[in-house]
């Protein structure tokens, strides 16, 4: 035990934090709130009394047995202390006051026990709090009571926030005349600091922001009035190292030291300090909480950092991409403290495109998250009022190269700075927007001015520069005027003026140029950035795709001609799949970005005007768009038709376009508004049934006759009539208008589209589809071949043509009844499992006995020998008659030399295939010879999709033959390969034909010139990884297939191998192809095929040693 009349500091400090436990012998009392009530009563009388060795031991040993007082207990032993040194802290400032020397020596030691218990209380409260924290946290995990010892957190709060309130009081005072030295003076401020510090380490506390800005009075006054500079230098950079919460909180602490207390020393040397810290990049811990301490300084004191930033630069060359990142993110922030000035002087600018330099050099960093952090901090910067036109096209640039980088987080914000770069562009002339025609207009003017005015200035130009014509002014102005040198004198100033007017006019032009100049280059960049975003849209990553469908419709607010692009082409996003939270984000977004572009009028609108804008707007998103644009319209206004986001004015409204008579509405506004009503009621029937005469009135009236087009779309709309209930007579009006809109000659190829979809509308509503379309067949066959003996038949103008008609008919009513038929199968099935079902609840009917009576492989029996034997060979059937009148035009095509008949006739041919598989193995050879011989593209791409229906109907048939089909993926014309690529991806991938080798041939469409292919090429490699092991099975018959192609470039076929050994993602397969691979290595005959195997080697991560030794010994040995 210490002894009370030799306290000293230091000892009794060494002591506490060794071992606590040795300062004090006195035993722990028994009932503490009576010997603490002792104590309290000797120090309210005198506090001087705590210098009784007693009643020290005894606060000695609550304090530490501290977690065994009840609540009460503890707040009036902390009470106590900090009552007492508060008392104390007034004597001595009255003693020092009163320049009493002789009682200086005691009050100091009093002071020095009262702060050392104060300490070793803030200590107590502290732990307290903490297991008070811990133990909450326990009890509301499994519901018991919290222990009823502990102060609350707020009451813990409230006693640490006096404690500090006295130690502020305490150090205010004169210590300098109360301690002799100043190492006395440090030992007794570190008690002070020492807590001021340990509070700061529990992160709840910090959050408390009276506690946090109590600690910080307490360390500011001891820097600033009692020389802790150089301790807290010490502590705050060991806390900022071990206490990742405390980055920001130190940053606020020497901003208020700063700004409250004048002393930016401190912040100054731990700045330098920091600048020499090194980190290597491995080390991910240690530069984290520097760096978020140096961002969020230089946010809350950007002055001090900026005299300090020389040194800090040096971490941009740090191998720790964090810190690279946090200097980066300084830069930013010091570029607005800069440009927020009121008075902008040069040396700002300098600096503001020094820290520039930094941040566009850093779009080039090789770590990803500084490329991204770059741009993060240019996205920032955009808002600033000040918009760095000089720089702002440099940055677009930079920006564009960012686009194609590697890290998906670089290219999307990338293109989020993009979008945020058309937002505050500088060219806000006229509406601020950004059509290259506009602009370019607007510069051609300015041209053609300046063209016109340049002439009028060069003759003044050279009389200014003749020496002669000075001194002649000069004479003139000696001697005086006469009356015509006076009107003379007045033509030349009037002269001068003008000129002088005309070079102000040129100078101004010039400058207009100049701005039209850039804001042009700037668009172009634009342009060239749309592209790439488009290309974008296809990414895997779902927030990168998110981010460029915003690019799109803010470009398209600013009314961006490649905006339309990219708006189309994120339509097909519809298709995005939704079994994941973000897939269906894409979705939910593509319908936001949709209804924002096209559904969000102008505000002054009234509501019935906003329909018509909506209405209008749809209307236009038919205009040029491709088959596969419209299905992905149609399935995004299911979406929107299924969440109710469809305004029942807006189909009334394209209702009135469809079906105005009165005035003139173009073809293709009437055409839009049947597509989009069309594409409406597939999710609801209704709209198309309610406005039945309508139809039979527009489309298929006097507007179909002469519109074949918009008969089409009328026709698409009536099959969307899907229930059984709705299905119209045979005799109803529009069943007999669509049989006169296919009874038609005419040499418009639109009528074959035409033709297509009146006969699907027919076996769509039409309850006996086969008898009405044999009747077609019929009547156009007596007008094919026979001579008009009566006036009801009227011979077509060109027999061919007919013939051409007929044939196409009877074709696809060939495949419409193989559908029906197949349909009414299901239907059996369907009503024969209903009655099952009811005959199990015991209410079975007499009509059900009939049909449970019929097994399924009966009923099933029977419609593949309709299909087989009598459709095509039935000598009382229809079809039969046209099934050799085919075969002959499609084997003779030097007698029947129309194109058009031959592609009928083949077409045709190739729809009667899918009939019946005993026809299809007659005609196949000659579908085959077709395919190779024809050089009709359409023709070859008919017969490719034939080819794929046939496989899909008669798999044994065309498994033999598929090679046919494969070479057809480098067939002259684009438009066959791209079609065949699609038929065999499809094929492939539900599995109706068997590969044997031949993903050779469709991996070198992944280096295909067309873009389109190559992309299809891509996604149906990415698709066939997703099946068992697809690509790892076939991945030694593609590389042979590449590798012996002497057609195909080096570059090329690594390329293709990179990117189909990224889906070699498990261990053992690669390890398996290594060693398949090696194999080939003592068989390569040159050095190609030795290269070949070698790179294919080196992109499978195999870590064989003997593989690399051969591989290294063969180098030698090629070498």
């Amino acid at each position: 035990m210490m002894e009370m009349n030799g306290f000293s500091l230091s000892e009794y400090l060494t002591a506490y934090l060794s071992d606590p436990s040795s300062l004090t012998s006195a035993e722990y009392v028994e009932d503490p709130d009576d010997a603490l009530d002792a104590v309290i009563d000797a120090v309210a009388v005198d506090s001087a009394a705590l210098a009784d060795g007693n009643n020290f031991e005894t606060l000695e040993s609550m304090l530490l047995n501290f977690s065994n007082l009840s609540s009460k207990c503890k707040a009036k032993l902390s009470d106590l202390i900090i009552s007492g040194l508060s008392s104390q802290a007034e004597t001595a400032h009255q003693l020092i006051e009163g320049d009493e020397h002789e009682l200086f020596g005691q009050q100091r030691q009093l002071l020095e026990m009262y702060s050392f218990l104060i300490q070793w209380t803030v200590a107590a409260v502290e732990t307290s709090n903490a297991q008070a924290t811990q133990g909450a946290t326990k009890s509301r995990s499994k519901n018991k009571p919290t222990g009823e010892g502990n102060l609350d957190t707020k009451a813990a709060f409230e006693h640490l926030q006096s404690a500090l309130e006295v130690m502020c009081k305490v150090q205010r005072l004169k210590l300098s005349k109360l301690f002799v030295t100043t190492s006395e003076r440090d030992l007794f401020i570190s008690l002070y600091t020492r807590s001021a510090y340990l509070i700061l380490e529990n992160e709840q506390n910090v959050k408390n922001v009276a506690l946090k800005m109590h600690v910080f009075k307490v360390l500011c006054i001891a820097i600033k009035n009692n020389g802790h500079g150089f301790g807290a230098q010490t502590s705050l950079l060991q806390n900022l190292t071990y206490y990742d919460h405390l980055s920001e909180t130190i940053a606020e602490f020497l901003r208020i030291l700063y700004e409250q207390y004048d002393y930016p020393q401190l912040a100054d040397e731990i700045l330098r300090e920091l600048s020499n810290k090194e980190f290597n990049s491995n080390d991910s811990k240690g530069p984290k909480p520097v760096s978020a301490f140096l961002v969020r300084f230089s946010e809350l004191a950007p002055r001090l950092v900026m005299q300090k930033m020389t040194l800090l630069a040096k971490h941009l060359d740090s191998e720790s991409y964090t810190l690279r990142c946090a200097i980066i993110e300084v830069c930013g922030n010091l570029i607005l403290d800069l440009s927020r000035l009121e008075e902008t002087m040069e040396t700002h600018k300098t600096q503001i495109n020094s820290f520039l330099d930094v941040l566009e050099e850093r779009i080039l960093d090789v770590n990803p998250y500084c490329r991204s952090k770059s741009l993060q901090v240019l996205f920032k910067l955009c808002d600033l009022e000040t918009k760095f036109t000089q720089r702002r096209q440099q940055i677009t640039d930079l920006v564009i190269q960012s686009l194609k980088d590697k890290s998906n987080n670089v290219r999307r914000h990338a293109i989020k700075l993009l979008s945020r770069l058309i937002s505050t562009h500088p060219f806000s002339l006229g509406s601020g927007q950004l059509s290259l025609k506009e602009w370019q207009d607007r510069l051609d003017n300015v041209n053609a001015e300046l063209k016109a005015l340049l002439p009028l200035l060069e003759p003044t130009a050279k009389e200014e520069h003749n020496p002669g014509n000075l001194s002649n002014i000069e004479e003139d102005l000696l001697d005086s005027p006469t009356d015509d040198e006076e009107a003379d004198s007045t033509t030349k100033v009037a002269a001068t003026a003008e000129q002088y007017a005309n070079a102000e006019e040129i100078n101004r032009l010039r400058l207009t140029k100049q701005y039209y100049t850039e804001a042009l280059t700037f668009i172009n960049s634009l342009h060239a950035a749309s592209e790439i975003i488009c290309s974008l849209l296809a990414a895997k990553n779902k927030t990168e795709v998110i981010e460029a469908m915003d690019f799109f419709v803010i470009a398209d607010a600013y009314k961006l001609e490649t905006a339309k692009m990219g708006v189309r082409k994120m339509l097909h996003l519809i298709w995005t799949k939704a079994n994941s939270d973000e897939g269906k984000g894409v979705q939910i977004h593509l319908v936001e970005c949709y209804k924002s572009l096209f559904f969000t009028a102008p505000e002054q609108f009234s509501e019935g005007d906003t329909c018509t804008y909506i209405a209008r707007n749809l209307i236009s998103l038919t205009y040029g768009a491709t088959a596969a644009e419209l299905t992905s319209l149609e399935r995004l206004l299911y979406v929107m038709m299924k969440n109710k986001q469809m305004p029942d004015l807006v189909i009334q409204q394209l209702w009135q376009v469809y079906g105005v008579q009165q005035r003139d509405i173009s073809k293709a506004q009437r055409r839009g508004a049947i597509i989009i009503l069309g594409m409406l009621a597939a999710y609801d029937s209704g709209i198309v049934v309610r406005e039945l005469e309508t139809l039979f009135q527009v489309g298929l009236g006097v507007h179909g006759k002469h519109d074949f087009v918009l008969a089409r779309y009328t026709c698409v709309a009536l099959q969307r009539i899907m229930s059984a209930s709705q299905k119209l007579p045979n005799y109803h009006p529009i069943l007999q208008r669509l049989v006169s809109v296919i009874d038609v000659y005419s040499e418009n190829r639109e009528w074959y589209a035409l033709a297509e979809q009146a006969i699907n509308a027919i076996y769509s509503i039409a309850k006996r589809p086969d008898l009405l379309c044999a009747e077609v067949i019929r009547h156009m066959t007596r007008v094919v071949f026979t001579e008009p003996d009566t006036p009801t038949l009227t011979k077509p103008m060109s027999t061919t043509c007919a013939l051409s008609q007929l044939i196409f008919l009877v074709g696809h009513i060939a495949i419409k009844q193989i559908v029906h038929m197949e349909a009414y199968e299901n239907e059996f099935k369907r009503r024969k499992a209903a009655a099952e079902k009811e005959k199990a609840d015991g209410r079975t009917k007499d009509e059900m006995d009939l049909i449970t009576g019929t097994s399924e492989d009966d009923f099933t029996e029977a419609i593949t020998h309709i299909r087989e034997r009598e459709l095509l060979y039935d000598e009382m059937a229809l079809l039969p008659r046209f099934g050799k009148l085919v075969s002959e035009i499609c084997s003779d095509n030097l007698k029947y030399n129309d194109p058009q008949l031959q592609i009928s006739a083949t077409l045709c041919l190739a729809k009667l295939m899918c009939v019946s598989s005993s026809y299809c193995e007659q005609n196949l050879p000659l579908l085959l010879t077709i395919l190779e011989k024809s050089r009709d593209p359409v023709t070859r791409s008919n017969i490719v999709i034939a080819l794929g229906d046939i496989a899909v109907c008669f798999n044994h048939i065309i498994d033999e033959n598929t090679d046919f089909l494969y070479r057809r993926l480098h067939d002259a014309d684009s438009i066959v390969q791209r079609t065949c690529l699609m038929t065999l991806t499809f094929l492939i991938l539900a599995g109706q034909v068997k590969v044997k080798g031949q993903l050779g041939e469709m991996a070198k469409c992944l280096e295909d010139s067309d873009k389109s292919i190559a992309d299809l090429a891509k996604m149906f490699f990415t698709e066939l990884s997703r099946k068992d092991n697809a690509i790892y099975n076939g991945y030694t018959d593609i590389f042979s297939t590449l590798s012996a192609d002497q057609s195909l470039e080096e570059d090329e076929l690594r390329r293709i191998l990179k990117f189909l050994s990224s889906f070699i993602e498990k261990e053992k397969h690669a390890k398996q192809l290594a060693e398949k691979l090696a194999a080939r290595l003592p068989r390569c005959e040159s050095e190609k095929q030795w290269n070949d195997v070698t790179y294919a080697l080196s992109l499978l991560p195999h870590k064989n040693e003997e593989i690399q030794k051969v591989v290294a010994e063969g180098f030698k040995v090629v070498s």
